[in-house]
């Protein structure tokens, strides 16, 4: 261990990863981290922010090439250690916590078992003791109930709960790094609440944590200094003070305005650019997106321009604020200082009310006193849906919001006609929706339509996209062949997608094509409701305002009603004309968007609201 607690237990400088003869897929990054500290590292998908994170923990495979010029953990030279090597510092003096627990977590074994084996593994207690110690580890990470949960499989336990097991197991040797990567994705408000308190109790404990997320408000609410990438290369990095409040670089300022906030509600989240030419390989990579970018940028990624100076060296510093006070805010760009064209200027989205979406504010869906109870393997009854009811308006956006477990899901599966109510009913379009027979109910089900959280998971992967969409447009009866083509063609460009893509396969795509793939198979039966359930949460930023700029588009062009069910309450806010919370199955609180959010009457929702707003670890 290091004698000066301020010098960085981390070292990265000029980081270079390839993978075969292609361009580097992290080009020049270098970053440091000191104990107690917490950086973080964002930007959009493809960055290059995973890649440098298994990097620091010797994941990037046998085919990659890594270089810098140093790569340093505690004065250990980690460009230089064997795989024998990399097992006694990996786990056990650095963490790593992945963002899909479903997949890290191995589905043959018990939660309990997959917590005790990281202990067995590094002896980081005895044997006698482990259970004790894996139910401690599951209550400091929020888990209720340890001992019922030690015993279940991952796939018994909801998102947010499988997320906080596995961060219980990269804690269970107690690493000085915590690499955490996309921890909190897909978890509600007060869930992701609890897991920020978690780190950042790990981070006042002297915990040095590498934070990777596309989400700005957990970044702003936990991190001291702030990294943002774009295609390999770190383009700006300083305090979180400066980053966030202060943003340099033109890429950085695209992301931040691209976070739905209260101010910008009714206005664009996406700004694109006119095509411009490419970079060339030395060239700066943001080039031909970036409305400033001239010859000069293309030929030349400039060094990290200094805006601020360095107070004090290192030595002389005494506490955490003196270290973050001294971090430079640097910025890889030529013009750092010209305003971007139109920024001041974006044009207003037509967001109108219920009333003008339907002339007569006709109701379109009609919920009323649905409930549902499920049994457990031993027979014993959850009631996960109780006496919820609300309705939607033709060309409304009915924003439905709770944490893991509140029963958002089910009913929105009630309401597709996928699970039947045990009481209540369903009405859509003035006619009875629950309660029917299949063969009565199957005419109308192309007028309600699913966009799910992972697309990924509900395409076939053998199949393109050509098939994809095509198979929803056979249940409409679009013959086969070239017609039924050139309908996925035009499906495809509604969503803002080229018709060369209808060859490929999904995992050919990124994450915002595969949404957008989504949102045409859902639009070819022509549907009046669209139930989108957390369409947008697994997205880094710029995607995820790309597509909810795209559902706003479709909603006003095709007078779409949508049932938009999320747990992130910004894009709530941005979307929804009404919003409904639900706890524990029931339906606490209902209202205009802005009326929940200025005065909320339960305090539930006052809590919810609290968890988003919340200070950040930042002054």
């Amino acid at each position: 261990m290091t004698g000066n607690p301020l010098a960085p237990l981390l070292a990265v400088d000029g980081l270079q990863v390839a993978f075969g003869t292609g361009r580097g897929v992290v080009r020049d990054v270098s970053l440091s981290l000191r104990r107690g500290e917490c950086l973080a590292l964002v930007g959009e998908s493809g960055s290059g922010k995973s890649v440098t994170a298994r990097t620091l923990v010797g994941l990037t495979g046998r085919h990659s090439r890594v270089r810098a010029r140093r790569l340093e953990f505690d004065g250990l030279d980690l460009g230089a250690l064997s795989e024998r090597q990399w097992q006694r510092v990996r786990g056990r003096r650095i963490g790593l916590v992945l963002q899909d627990a479903l997949v890290s977590l191995d589905p043959l074994r018990t939660v309990g078992a997959e917590i005790g084996e990281a202990l067995r593994t590094h002896r980081t207690v005895d044997r006698a003791h482990t259970g004790e110690r894996v139910l401690e580890l599951l209550a400091d990470v929020g888990v209720p109930e340890p001992p019922r949960r030690a015993r279940q499989y991952p796939h018994q336990l909801s998102g947010g709960l499988r997320q906080r097991a596995l961060i219980a197991s990269a804690l269970a040797a107690g690493p000085e790094l915590l690499i955490a990567d996309e921890p909190t994705t897909a978890l509600d408000a007060t869930v992701q609440t609890q897991v920020l308190d978690l780190l950042g109790d790990l981070v006042d404990r002297g915990t040095a944590l590498l934070l990777i997320s596309h989400d700005l408000s957990v970044v702003e609410r936990l991190a001291h200094r702030v990294a943002v990438m774009y295609a390999g290369v770190v383009v700006e990095q300083g305090t979180a003070g400066q980053v966030l409040g202060d943003p340099r670089h033109p890429y950085t300022r695209a992301l931040l305005a691209a976070v739905p906030s209260r101010a910008g509600k009714g206005l664009p989240l996406s700004v694109p650019q006119p095509p411009r030419p490419a970079a060339g390989p030395e060239g700066c990579p943001y080039a031909a997106r970036c409305a400033l970018a001239d010859d000069r940028c293309r030929r030349a990624l400039p060094e990290a321009l200094e805006s601020s100076a360095d107070l004090e060296s290192s030595a002389d510093l005494e506490s955490s604020a003196d270290l973050e006070a001294s971090a430079g805010h640097t910025v890889r760009c030529w013009y750092p200082d010209r305003p971007l064209p139109g920024a001041e200027a974006r044009p207003r989205a037509a967001r109108t009310s219920p009333a003008r979406h339907s002339a007569d504010g006709q109701v379109l869906l009609e919920v009323a006193g649905v409930s549902k109870t499920y049994r457990a393997p031993d027979g014993t009854a959850h009631r996960v849906v109780r006496d919820v009811s609300f309705t939607v308006a033709a060309g409304e956006t009915l924003g439905l919001v709770g944490e893991s477990g509140s029963g958002k899901t089910t009913v929105a599966r009630i309401v597709l006609g996928l699970l039947e109510p045990d009481a209540g009913t369903v009405r859509f379009a003035g006619e009875p929706w629950s309660g029917l027979a299949e063969r009565h109910r199957r005419p109308r089900r192309g007028l309600l339509q699913l966009v799910q959280q992972d697309p990924l998971s509900s395409f076939d992967p053998r199949h393109d996209v050509r098939r994809i969409v095509g198979e929803a447009l056979a249940v409409t009866g679009v013959a086969g062949g070239a017609a039924r083509d050139a309908r996925a063609a035009e499906l495809l460009d509604q969503v803002g997608l080229p018709s060369v893509l209808l060859r490929s396969r999904p995992a050919q795509l990124s994450g915002g094509q595969r949404q957008r793939v989504a949102i045409a198979r859902a639009l070819a039966t022509g549907p009046r409701l669209l139930v989108c359930d957390e369409p947008v949460s697994a997205l880094d930023v710029s995607v995820q305002a790309q597509v909810l700029d795209l559902l706003v588009s479709l909603q006003r062009e095709l007078g779409l009603a949508l049932l938009f069910v999320s747990h992130d309450l910004g894009v709530v806010h941005h979307l929804s004309d009404r919003l409904i919370v639900m706890k524990d199955g029931e339906l606490v609180e209902s209202g205009g968007v802005d009326e929940v959010f200025d005065h909320p009457e339960h305090p539930y929702t006052r809590s919810l609201l609290r968890s988003v707003t919340g200070g950040s670890r930042v002054g």
